[in-house]
């Protein structure tokens, strides 16, 4: 009973910036974290970055951790991932997902999904 719907993806240069929304409706109250994943072509779902909604507390993969920021603006329900220093392979599409546990990192931990958006970085 929570929707999301993800805005902001496109194609940027190798070493530019985006940044992407997440915006929750319907029954958030059960929402506890909020993540974002990737899925490259021909492979599977990888997780980038979790943040509370309450504490604002965040989470990164490696692979992103120093170029990507998660934030959230709990009054408008929405989540951001802003994404600098951008590489080739950090082309893929991107979803938001909401989760009722307070540290989700795997992709089974997550309720509900966005329908995901395509982010491109060119070299």
């Amino acid at each position: 009973q929570v929707q999301l719907v993800e805005s902001g993806g496109g194609l940027v240069q190798a070493g530019g910036s985006l940044r992407i929304s997440c915006a929750a409706s319907g029954r958030t109250f059960s929402s506890v974290a909020m993540g974002w994943f990737r899925q490259a072509p021909g492979k599977g779902r990888e997780f980038v970055a979790a943040i509370s909604w309450s504490s604002g507390s965040t989470y990164y993969a490696d692979s992103v951790k120093g170029r990507f920021t998660c934030s959230r603006d709990n009054a408008k329900n929405t989540v951001y991932l802003q994404m600098n220093s951008l590489k080739p392979e950090d082309t893929a599409v991107y979803y938001c997902a909401a989760s009722t546990l307070r540290v989700p990192t795997r992709d089974y931990q997550y309720n509900y999904w966005g329908q995901g958006t395509q982010v491109t970085v060119s070299s």
